[in-house]
């Protein structure tokens, strides 16, 4: 009795067909390239040139710290994450020019006329051994502070959101609102144990 031969399979084409599955998915599939803290940074001086630090009187700054164990103090008061947002949005829009809150200039802006601009500046200060999440936590409430004093400023003189409005008018509204983050470089700020 003869034994039957069982045919082989051809498998050389199996690989140009996974090649190309491999290729289709990476030029159909969709990534996220937009990603991290968009921040348009000052022009670096040039080097011959010595810069002194601008005096500021003490309202016209809000002190954001956060320590090694993601701990948030703002202006020396221990505070929740969750009440970021509202102590900044005050800080920024000083609605009831409070003496201890910033100080105003009277600026002539486009749409608005003669208007007062707040002289606040955010001054945010992490420990090298703050968490990412936290980090980005706070990057996000400010940014979200900013982004409702635009828009509280844009329903007074247009009665529409700040993304609503077209370049020109929200450039206005910059100018009003200017995002005044003052970063310094990550320092060992301490906390408890």
């Amino acid at each position: 009795m003869s034994k039957k031969s069982v045919p082989e399979i051809n498998a050389s084409s199996q690989a140009d067909i996974a090649f190309l599955l491999l290729i289709f998915f990476l030029v159909a599939a969709s990534m996220d390239t937009d990603s991290g803290i968009f921040r348009r940074l000052p022009p670096m001086p040039p080097e011959d040139v010595v810069v002194n630090p601008p005096k500021y009187a003490k309202r016209n700054i809000l002190q954001v710290l956060v320590n090694k164990n993601d701990m948030l103090a703002v202006n020396g008061e221990i505070m929740d994450i969750s009440m970021l947002k509202d102590k900044a949005l005050e800080f920024i829009l000083n609605p009831q020019n409070k003496p201890d809150l910033p100080a105003k200039d009277i600026k002539e802006v486009p749409f608005f006329g003669r208007v007062e601009v707040s002289k606040g500046i955010v001054s945010l200060q992490s420990d090298r051994g703050t968490s990412y999440k936290m980090y980005i936590a706070v990057q996000d409430e400010l940014a979200a502070a900013f982004n409702e004093a635009r828009d509280i400023k844009s329903m007074e003189q247009w009665g529409k959101k700040y993304d609503e409005l077209d370049p020109e008018q929200q450039d206005a509204v910059r100018k009003v609102v200017p995002t005044a983050i003052s970063e310094a470089e990550p320092k060992n700020i301490g906390g408890t144990k």
